[in-house]
């Protein structure tokens, strides 16, 4: 039988957020701060981020991270910088991206990715976890920066840039769930419109 449902995480930095040293500043220098996105595939669904403390990386985070979400049966998607004990497969992709532009289709170069698990599935079920994985990448981290501007943010007193990217994850959320796929048409219609706003949050 098939494992349970995916979570693919993967480290975000908030470039932002950092702090320079500054005889005009109250605020303690610090670098930007990092947070751990964590992406329900099937149910399209942004969990809260962890942070990662400074001096400190991604990998340090993942233990809590796999000991609250373990008991649920779900599995668990990290980018390579992730190694865990009981692997048993490896896989070879071969891909080559394709690209329209207008009338005209591009042919990419084909590039060799490899992958390994502890899961023991199908050729298919594989395929389908690994395209799966990249959504915490196109409609998590790319959309907080093209639509949400995170990146451009100067929010960077702590709590606030963490405070702020829930907000920008539960602001999405609540577009998926309203059925929006357009990110950025979502956002502007809820700027412009209080009927739609009230709609998200179910209010008559």
């Amino acid at each position: 039988s098939s494992a349970g449902e995916m979570l693919a995480v993967d480290g975000k930095c908030l470039r932002g957020s950092y702090q320079l040293a500054s005889e005009h500043s109250t605020t303690e220098p610090h670098p930007a701060i990092q947070l751990v996105s964590v992406y329900l595939v099937e149910r399209g669904l942004i969990l809260p981020a962890y942070e990662v403390e400074r001096k400190s990386n991604e990998i340090n985070v993942l233990p809590k991270l796999v000991k609250q979400f373990a008991c649920c049966g779900v599995v668990f998607g990290f980018d390579a910088i992730n190694t865990w004990a009981g692997l048993c497969t490896l896989i070879q992709i071969t891909a080559t991206r394709t690209q329209l532009k207008g009338a005209y289709e591009i042919v990419g170069k084909t590039e060799t990715r490899y992958y390994i698990s502890s899961l023991s599935e199908t050729v298919q079920q594989f395929a389908t976890r690994i395209r799966a994985y990249w959504g915490v990448e196109n409609k998590v981290h790319y959309v907080r920066d093209v639509t949400q501007a995170e990146d451009a943010s100067r929010i960077r007193v702590v709590p606030l840039p963490q405070l702020w990217a829930i907000a920008r994850n539960l602001a999405l959320n609540l577009y998926r769930d309203l059925g929006f796929v357009n990110m950025a048409q979502a956002q502007r219609r809820c700027g412009f419109s209080l009927k739609q706003l009230k709609s998200i949050f179910r209010m008559k």
